[in-house]
Order: C-alpha cells, then structure tokens, then sequence
C-alpha cells in the first residue's frame, strides 16, 4: 500500500497540473538570450508571430544538429513575418558558447530556473531540462501548434513548412 501512494505521489509531482494545449494563451517569458538581449513574448503581441524550439542540452548531438539547421537554413524561416528562438535550461553563458560553436544567427533563449519550460509543459520531470518541442504562437499571443515529432537535422525546413500551413504571414 505505502508503494502505491509513492507511486501515485511521484505522478502527481511528474504530470504537470493542465498541460498546454493548442488555443491557449502562450505563457509569458521573458528570458535572457545568446546575444546578450533579454526577450519578452508580450513584446510580440498583435506584431508577428513566435516560434520557439525548445532543446534538451547545448553541445550533445540532436541539438547541435538542430542548431546547425536553423543556422544554415534560417533563409526559409525568415521569409515568414516571425520570431523564432531556440530555448533551453542551460544558462546564458553556455548557450552564448554554443550559439558561437554552431554559427547562430538567431538567438538561443536561457532558462535555467526551467519555470518557463515547466510553464510550457516541457519540463522533463525530475531533470531540470527541456524536452525537444517546438512551440508555434501566432500574433495574438495563442498557441497556434505544439510540435513534438522533432527531426533534428531537418528542423528549419519543417518550421518553414508548418509556418506555411498555418497560414503565417510571409514578410513584405
């Protein structure tokens, strides 16, 4: 009996209390970057639309992968009148070294409390790391899609793709 009221325990601290869902409004950040800005989402508001893609570990495998697609095809991202970040719970520092290692020219967002990746349903429990998912919101600040089918040497073509399919606006 004590193991199973462990277990049920342990779930309840795992599961997050509502998960974010498609329609929602996107929980607000903001979150210290690469470049040495800070980023607000509410700065974004009724002006373009967001995409961010969380990542588990700056330098492991999948995400330098990852970060090398946006940063070599970026082109087809920035042809949508968008925002689009990459976030972890690495600190800033780390993420500055690995945005440099990998040639970003976009910035990669830090938050090593993981309070905005637990905000967006994320968090791997237990780990303080994100799980690989990309987050799209569109202008009015609402949840437009949530991505966790990642190919990481793929990524920028796919958000490209899906930016297409949610009707995103291409830039003037």
């Amino acid at each position: 009996m004590r193991k199973l009221f462990f277990l049920f325990a342990v779930m309840a601290i795992a599961l997050p209390a509502s998960a974010l869902e498609v329609g929602d409004m996107a929980p607000e950040f903001s979150l210290q970057a690469s470049d040495g800005k800070t980023y607000t989402l509410s700065d974004y508001k009724g002006k373009q639309a967001v995409v961010v893609a969380w990542y588990p570990k700056a330098f492991t495998k999948g995400c330098t992968i990852e970060c090398k697609s946006l940063a070599e095809n970026g082109h087809l991202i920035r042809k949508y009148d968008v925002a689009y970040f990459m976030a972890s719970t690495d600190d800033v520092e780390d993420n500055a070294k690995f945005a440099a290692e990998q040639k970003a020219d976009f910035p990669l967002l830090s938050d090593p409390s993981g309070e905005v990746a637990a905000a967006y349903d994320v968090k791997m429990p237990v780990l303080n790391m994100a799980k690989r998912v990309t987050i799209y919101i569109g202008k009015d600040g609402k949840v437009l899609k949530i991505d966790r089918d990642i190919k990481p040497a793929t990524s920028a073509q796919d958000i490209a793709a899906t930016l297409g399919q949610l009707d995103v606006a291409h830039k003037e």
